[in-house]
């Protein structure tokens, strides 16, 4: 769907990207094709899938880049769909001069988000909208990091064993490609991200060594994450593996492992820097995390469309896509990591 390659000089290169300290009035209202200059400062929204701990650190880049850039910045966190819907319609109706959204369900907001496409500029983060008329995607490729999650646990069951998927939702198009990712990694396949194995179905390896027993959501509903690993190991006792797709997911696993007495003795996987993922690497209670870099996806997104507003459309790179790639957390850098989390927070 994407290409992986992006020139880092456009997204970091000073004089290039952000004028560096320019004065000069920025062109206004990005709506329509024709904006006008004005000195008004701009507004600029960035729209989340759910509201978690991820998230602020987005913020916290979203934030800092209104402030860098002098810009206004309104980070909003829906709480569902009909939720996100009605904001962008909102936004819309208000005015706005930029929509960075990362949307729950594109297949079913392809009109609005069109819609606001062509009332502003607008961007995707985080997860994509690939069918809509949005200008760029900025995010990681979330089949190679599921690739990454997979082949990381893995390794880390050398004799092999049954796992287990728990993920918010797939509706979204980054839990998809995460998801398929991570079971073609895992079952050592010859990379695909085309295929989407059924998430109801057992899917095993060649060699018969690995068994995925499924894939269960839980639409947010941290009661019901919880409740999902607590089932699994009651109808699978002799689980071997356990991999949480979004940031809440893997500390829901530890927390229901704990409760049925079976933390430490199931591998997990996580995704995400949660502080209790980050813990349990510590601990030994979780093998590694896939994280990504929500703070740079706020500040990028926002720069993004702040050069978009002043006419800078050639940013857009040919693949539509600006690669800001995952990486494994493990006991080697966890330290090293979770502190670098914390500052991002302002944290010390």
């Amino acid at each position: 769907m994407h290409s992986r390659w992006f020139p880092a000089v456009l997204l970091i290169g000073c004089n290039v990207w952000v004028g560096c300290g320019s004065k000069s009035p920025a062109p206004a209202g990005g709506a329509g094709k024709g904006a006008v200059p004005s000195n008004e400062q701009p507004s600029f929204a960035f729209i989340t899938n759910s509201v978690a701990d991820f998230w602020e650190h987005a913020r916290a880049g979203a934030n800092r880049a209104g402030t860098d850039l002098g810009v206004n910045v309104d980070v909003i966190m829906p709480s569902s769909m009909t939720d996100q819907t009605r904001k962008i319609e909102d936004l819309l109706t208000r005015g706005t001069d930029g929509i960075a959204v990362s949307p729950i369900d594109p297949n079913n907001q392809g009109e609005i988000l069109n819609r606001a496409a062509a009332g502003t500029k607008l961007i995707t983060q985080d997860s994509d909208a690939p069918e809509t008329n949005r200008l760029v995607y900025i995010g990681m490729d979330n089949y190679d990091a599921g690739l990454m999650c997979g082949r990381t646990l893995r390794k880390a069951m050398p004799e092999g064993g049954s796992v287990m998927i728990f993920v918010g939702r797939l509706d979204q198009d980054n839990a998809k490609r995460r998801r398929q990712g991570f079971i073609d990694g895992l079952l050592e396949r010859q990379p695909d991200p085309n295929r989407n194995d059924p998430s109801g179905n057992e899917v095993k390896s060649d060699d018969g060594k690995f068994v995925v027993l499924g894939t269960l959501t839980d639409q947010f509903d941290r009661a019901k994450a919880k409740a999902n690993v607590e089932d699994t190991v009651t109808r699978h006792p002799e689980i071997t593996g356990m991999v949480g797709l979004f940031e809440y997911n893997p500390p829901l696993i530890l927390e229901a492992l704990e409760r049925t007495g079976k933390l430490g003795k199931v591998k997990v996987m996580g995704f995400d820097e949660n502080s209790s993922t980050l813990q349990g690497i510590k601990d030994g209670t979780v093998v590694a995390t896939v994280v990504q870099n929500p703070y740079q996806y706020g500040y990028k997104s926002i720069e993004m469309l702040n050069q978009l507003h002043q006419g800078n459309q050639a940013l857009i790179p040919p693949s539509k896509f600006i690669d800001i790639p995952a990486r494994v957390i493990d006991p080697s850098n966890v330290e090293a990591f979770a502190k670098e989390t914390a500052e991002r927070l302002g944290k010390k």
